[in-house]
């Protein structure tokens, strides 16, 4: 940080929060904004923001909880520009968020916690700077009630954990980001955001000019069962999108009769394949298939009935696709334990098995094993794209499919499989927020909007990393 200007970083920071609070303002003159500061930077990016929101004709008005710790320049600055200092908020069109930032600890204090109930959110906009105070910035965790919920985070230099993964997540509304020049200054990223960057990690899509079926791989489906046709169905549909170049099907003759007729190109029966996905819908044969798989000693990515079969580290390398339920009977832990901390989870998970653990959820979360040597970091990826209507039965069924396609057509890949994972559950996202245009979707719509997404990621700007 020392080829920066001294307070470079609060200026920019103050600005790209002055902007954001202006925009959702839609008109800055005689709006009354009210600031919630607390000690430190935090507070001080803060008032200098509502400094330049009142040189702009803004009334701002400042709570301050700790004033013998409020930033000095910051204060000046807002008092120079007309700003007041009071005990108590009134009406405000927004309120912004400064009472801690990311050296906080989870949870505020009554005397803070009263300032926030007194805030009128039914005709007021709350906006955390940097994040919302009181959640668990490294860890996701939270607990309603006692943290801030934002309308909008306006952070900076870098995505944080908590404003991406885990509960804490929902706390940040809207999130945006302020590039204040920290690049070249930041360590490896301790989380990376599931996007088109993974293409240049290797996963690449587009097959070159000497390929054919079988070198783009084959991905073998084993799933549904008679009780649930349709897993078997929508997996295949899955594995369908294009990225593989054929798919074999295993399992019941009911299911396959689905298979001939909606996928002519599907080949039923055994044969040579480059990966299996096991166990969508598979009821009590899923077992069987596991084991089969594991035989092949190819890559197997494990769904649903298959997973209570893993007790150990599987046998070939293997991407397991659990939901919160799944994996909490898979570590013997409640299902809320595992929503309420499932970046712990999903690590405790991945080392325990040995293997790439997705856990689905609103933000799908993927975590390889700890490496063996230190200064080798894990794969903690987070998806951000999908929507709500995501939550649809057969989902998971299609995202299995589609992680079984990409592991078959890039089997070097095998030992970075939560990449690989982590970008199937992006495309899926992407397929979700395509098919649907806002509204409801089903499992079917999801897999048919896979070519789609698969085009549009290939055309993308990579995403930022967090760290």
């Amino acid at each position: 940080m020392g080829t920066l200007p001294d307070g470079a970083l609060m200026e920019r920071a103050a600005t790209g929060l002055a902007v954001a609070v202006a925009g959702l303002l839609g008109a800055t003159y005689g709006a009354r904004v009210g600031l919630l500061v607390g000690s430190g930077n935090n507070g001080g990016d803060a008032m200098y923001a509502g400094a330049r929101l009142a040189a702009r004709g803004a009334h701002v008005e400042a709570v301050l909880l700790s004033p013998e710790q409020a930033h000095e320049g910051g204060l000046l600055s807002l008092w120079r520009a007309g700003g007041h200092v009071v005990e108590r908020l009134t009406d405000c069109q927004v309120v912004l968020d400064a009472i801690v930032g990311i050296g906080g600890r989870p949870g505020l204090d009554e005397a803070a916690l009263a300032h926030v109930r007194a805030i009128h959110r039914e005709t007021t906009k709350v906006v955390a700077v940097d994040v919302p105070s009181g959640i668990d910035v490294d860890g996701g965790t939270s607990r309603r009630g006692t943290h801030v919920e934002a309308d909008m985070t306006v952070t900076f230099g870098t995505h944080k954990i908590g404003l991406l993964a885990g509960p804490s997540a929902d706390a940040a509304g809207g999130v945006r980001l302020v590039d204040i020049g920290l690049d070249g200054h930041l360590g490896p990223p301790a989380l990376v955001v599931a996007g088109p960057e993974l293409l240049v990690a290797g996963v690449g899509l587009v097959p070159d000019a000497g390929a054919h079926k079988y070198t783009r791989g084959v991905v073998g489906v084993s799933a549904g069962s008679a009780a649930y046709t349709g897993a078997g169905l929508l997996a295949v549909a899955g594995a369908s999108c294009g990225l593989a170049g054929m798919i074999r099907y295993v399992g019941p003759d009911e299911v396959a009769e689905l298979i001939r007729a909606r996928h002519p190109e599907v080949v039923i029966g055994r044969g040579r394949v480059q990966a299996w996905v096991v166990g969508s819908g598979g009821g009590d044969d899923a077992e069987e298939a596991l084991h089969g798989a594991y035989e092949d000693e190819v890559p197997v990515v494990v769904d649903a009935e298959a997973l209570q079969y893993v007790t150990r580290p599987p046998p070939v390398p293997a991407l397991l696709t659990p939901h919160a339920g799944e994996l909490a009977r898979m570590l013997g832990t409640d299902r809320d334990e595992v929503e309420r901390d499932p970046l712990r989870h999903v690590r405790e998970a991945a080392d325990r098995f040995g293997c790439a653990v997705l856990l689905k959820g609103a933000r799908t979360l993927v975590a390889a094993p700890e490496p063996d040597a230190a200064e080798l970091p894990r794969d903690l990826l987070v998806n951000t794209a999908g929507n709500p209507w995501l939550a649809t039965a057969g989902a998971g069924d299609v995202l299995a499919g589609l992680c079984g396609a990409l592991v078959a057509a890039h089997p070097g890949m095998a030992a970075e499989l939560a990449r690989v994972g982590a970008l199937a559950a992006h495309l899926h996202g992407r397929a979700a927020d395509a098919a649907g245009g806002g509204g409801p979707i089903t499992a079917g719509d999801v897999a048919a909007a896979l070519p789609a997404a698969v085009r549009a990621a290939l055309q993308a700007e990579p995403v930022r990393v967090t760290r």
